[in-house]
């Protein structure tokens, strides 16, 4: 009876996916409402306006995930230390963590803002476009350490297993960000229309906001809470158990998005239909994998806390279930897409051609986003488990190594022009969801544990509470 309790509840927490699930999407899905907004909203300036800031979050995309480094790792070994109840340590690493996010953050704004004039002109950029894209950057680029922080501590409440709470946030910040982007944007209420510069300014006050309350959040949901000597105490052991996990993490995300950046710079020279196009259907996209995304993220939760307190085949059986939930929605989900794909793109743009080239790649997101789905789950729940390092090798093979060459082969060497990328990035989701599979099924990842063994005395206080 014990031991069935504890897989139903470790750590503190009952481990129950739907319940952490759900409010892990719609907080996904107020994210991505925001960048939807900013689209909805600009799209109403120009399709230039669309155009630079979704070469600009490109950037930003990679520098978030830089970011991430250190939320990333830091969530893999708190949900593990919570799973063994060795709670005070927990807290230590969690204020260890927001730290080294913050130093990384203020080093990433510092960059963005100093070499924007540098990063934008090698994305073959020219005109409004480019003028565009530089305010965008300088702004939302020079303040970026804020999304650092609030990665941390998002990551940190829905390890804790309060994921409703970030949720709520997260709707907090996504009212503010859209009444802002009405007000900023179009000059209303006796502000200056700014257009771009207000989509900017608006992301930045809503962020700022947020890292506040999800300070506050983290503060009243932690067992034991963070003394500030622990924000300057670095232990060595701690920040290697943390970047053990946080770098190979954030180096397959980087090196994901760097292919999309080269992606993206392959359609530049399709022409700024293609461009335009490109960010409609990408837009659109979200809503199809963010679905698999909250499955794969809430399962992470779990199976760190099973990997912590030895639970291995619980840890089996729940990543097995949560794939085939994930590539059961998706397909769902993507069907009715695709079934209303004209009227959803009618609602960006009047332009003919973009109309017709955003919904003509749409119609290969059944290829992408079924293979996406596995790939999300199996990644997710490797790195929980603390085998972080595989699906690195294999996304280099895979994204580098294939899909690159082939997205060149068929958008200039066959001519097949958007949908080529699309194909391509298909395949590379593809082929690395069989490998993660086959590296899950192989069960390698049940000798990364991250949480060393204690002495008996200590394992009885661990037990206990204490």
């Amino acid at each position: 009876m014990e031991h069935a309790a504890m897989d139903n509840k470790a750590g503190g927490v009952s481990l129950n996916l739907y319940k952490l699930t759900w409010p892990i999407f719609l907080e996904l899905l107020l994210f991505m409402m925001m960048g939807t907004a900013d689209t909805l909203m600009l799209s109403g300036v120009s399709d230039d306006a669309v155009s630079a800031v979704g070469v600009v979050n490109q950037y930003i995309f990679i520098c978030i995930l830089i970011m991430e480094v250190i939320s990333n790792g830091a969530s893999v070994v708190v949900a593990q230390y919570i799973g063994s109840r060795r709670m005070a340590e927990a807290s230590k690493i969690a204020a260890l963590a927001i730290t080294m996010n913050l130093v990384l953050g203020l080093a990433v704004s510092a960059a963005l803002f100093g070499f924007s004039d540098a990063i934008l002109s090698s994305m073959n950029l020219e005109g409004q476009v480019l003028a565009y894209a530089k305010t965008y950057m300088d702004i939302v680029g020079g303040f970026i350490f804020i999304q650092a922080l609030i990665n941390v501590l998002a990551s940190l409440i829905r390890t804790y297993g309060f994921t409703k709470e970030s949720m709520y946030v997260a709707f907090g910040m996504n009212v503010v960000h859209v009444g802002l982007n009405f007000v900023l944007i179009f000059g209303y209420l006796g502000f200056p229309e700014m257009g771009v510069a207000g989509a900017a300014v608006s992301t930045v006050i809503s962020r700022a906001l947020a890292f506040v309350v999800f300070a506050w959040v983290l503060y009243r949901v932690m067992e034991v809470r963070i003394a500030l000597r622990d924000y300057v105490t670095f232990s060595k052991t701690y920040m290697r158990k943390i970047l053990s996990v946080g770098i190979p993490s954030a180096l397959e995300q980087v090196t994901y998005h760097a292919c999309q950046t080269v992606f993206l710079y392959y359609v530049t020279f399709l022409g700024a239909e293609a461009l335009a196009s490109r960010s409609y259907a990408m837009t659109i996209s979200q809503y199809i994998y963010l679905f698999s995304a909250a499955i794969g993220m809430g399962t992470a939760i779990i199976v760190g806390r099973y990997v912590g307190a030895k639970l291995k085949d619980q840890a089996y059986r729940r990543v097995m279930k949560s794939v085939v939930w994930s590539l059961s929605i998706t397909i769902a989900v993507d069907l009715v897409i695709i079934a209303f794909r004209e009227p959803l793109v009618n609602l960006f743009t009047d332009s003919a051609e973009v109309i017709r080239m955003t919904t003509q790649v749409i119609l290969f997101s059944i290829l992408l986003e079924t293979g996406r789905s596995i790939n999300l789950v199996f990644i997710n729940a490797l790195r929980a488990a603390g085998d972080a390092k595989f699906p690195v090798y294999m996304g280099f093979i895979s994204m580098v190594c294939m899909s690159l060459p082939l997205g060149y082969l068929l958008v200039f060497k066959l001519d097949m022009g958007l949908p080529g990328v699309w194909i391509a990035i298909a395949a590379d989701e593809w082929l690395r969801g069989i490998i993660m599979s086959h590296r899950w099924r192989s069960r390698v990842w049940e000798k990364r544990s991250l949480v060393e063994p204690l002495e008996p005395a200590a394992a009885a206080a661990a037990g206990s509470g204490n």
